[in-house]
Order: C-alpha cells, then structure tokens, then sequence
C-alpha cells in the first residue's frame, strides 16, 4: 500500500525585509533549493490576503522522512546559504508544520487555485475520535462541495504547534467569505466540535504572483 503524501508549511513575517529582496530570495534560491531535494514533489508560495507581508508556503513531499533525509539536510538548518542565514535573521517565523495527509491522502496541490485558507487547530484529546469523524463524514465533504472550492486536504500535524491542519484550495480567496460557506459550517455537529477545539490559527492567503 502506498504511504500517505506529507507537507512541509512555514509561514513567517517578512516586513523586515525588503519586498523585491524578499521575492528575489526565494524565488531565484530558496523554494529552487528545496525543489532540487528528491522526494520534493512541488511548493507554492502564497501571502495572506490581509496580511500581504505574511509569507505561506506550502510543499509537497512523498512522505515526512525526506525532511530529515542528506539531501534536505544540506540545504537546511547547518546547510542554509549566506543569503537565506541573512534573510531568517529579518523574518519573524510564525509558524512551521510538518505534517501528513490524513485525507485524501494522495492528492498534490492543485495549480490553478487563486486562494487557500491554511486552518490548523488543536482538540481535546478526549474529543478526537469524534473529531474525525466529524471531518471524514461531514464538515471537509460539505466543504468541499462549496462552489469554487478546488481541493480539500487534511492533516497530523508531525512536527509544529497544532495537532491537525487542514489546506482548502479555492478559485480566490473571496470564496471562504460567500454565504455558501458560511451555510456549509453551521451545522449542530460543527458548533459542537468547534467547543472541543482550542488554539485555532486561520489564514487566507492568495496566491503569490512576481510582478516587475
């Protein structure tokens, strides 16, 4: 049987940093870098939509074990380059997930999406059986359903500050505020689940695009 896809997700602060230095940095080295790793599948770069100096990125790699492999290694931590060391020193890393794909389990990133909402959040460790069902059975297929909704993707989190994460895939970011998604989130079952969680972190982002 195949193993479960897994992400690697950091999300920083970049408003110490230059925007053109910041967008030279990573797309001529850092995101080349990590794509040259084997087991790497793809990496998408996103900025919240109302935080445009909130830096998303999310990869896609065959399982969680590439992220400790030589290869990764060496571009990572003791292996950064002169010019990733200097821009860390800038940013404020917000946040940093490894995880794996709980559901679908097998699905990459979407290419045309024009949005993602990152969700991650903790449960009571009482509550979580329930929890996931709740997800397999009712909130991610209602969510998913919602028109302009591409790709809707699940996680356990491996390393980072959450236990679960979720990535949903949309045309634009406007779609996680239409009424047809507010109407997929009430219901009796998510109102009660949404009790037994803590520590939410929601972020809308839109896709990054180079201009100049």
């Amino acid at each position: 049987m195949k193993s479960p896809l897994a992400a690697l997700i950091v999300m920083f602060d970049f408003s110490n940093v230059p925007e053109d230095e910041f967008n030279d940095w990573y797309d001529t080295e850092h995101l080349a870098e990590r794509l040259r790793v084997k087991g790497f599948i793809g990496g998408q770069r996103w900025l919240a939509a109302d935080r445009p100096r909130v830096s998303v990125v999310t990869y896609d790699v065959e399982h969680a074990g590439v992220l400790s492999s030589p290869d990764y290694m060496a571009v990572s931590g003791e292996g950064f380059s002169p010019w990733t060391k200097r821009i860390n020193r800038k940013c404020r890393l917000l946040a940093r997930y490894v995880a794996g794909q709980l559901s679908p389990g097998d699905r990459v990133a979407p290419e045309h999406a024009g949005g993602l909402l990152l969700l991650a959040l903790n449960v009571e460790p009482e509550a979580e059986p329930e929890f996931n069902r709740w997800n397999d059975t009712e909130h991610v297929p209602r969510l998913a359903a919602v028109p302009g909704v591409i790709a809707a993707r699940r996680y356990r989190c491996i390393e980072g500050p959450h236990r679960y994460l979720a990535l949903y895939h949309v045309a634009a970011p406007e779609v996680i505020d239409s009424p047809a998604w507010a109407s997929a989130c009430e219901t009796p079952w998510t109102l009660e689940m949404r009790a037994r969680t803590r520590d939410r972190l929601r972020v809308v982002c839109r896709r990054y695009h180079r201009t100049g």
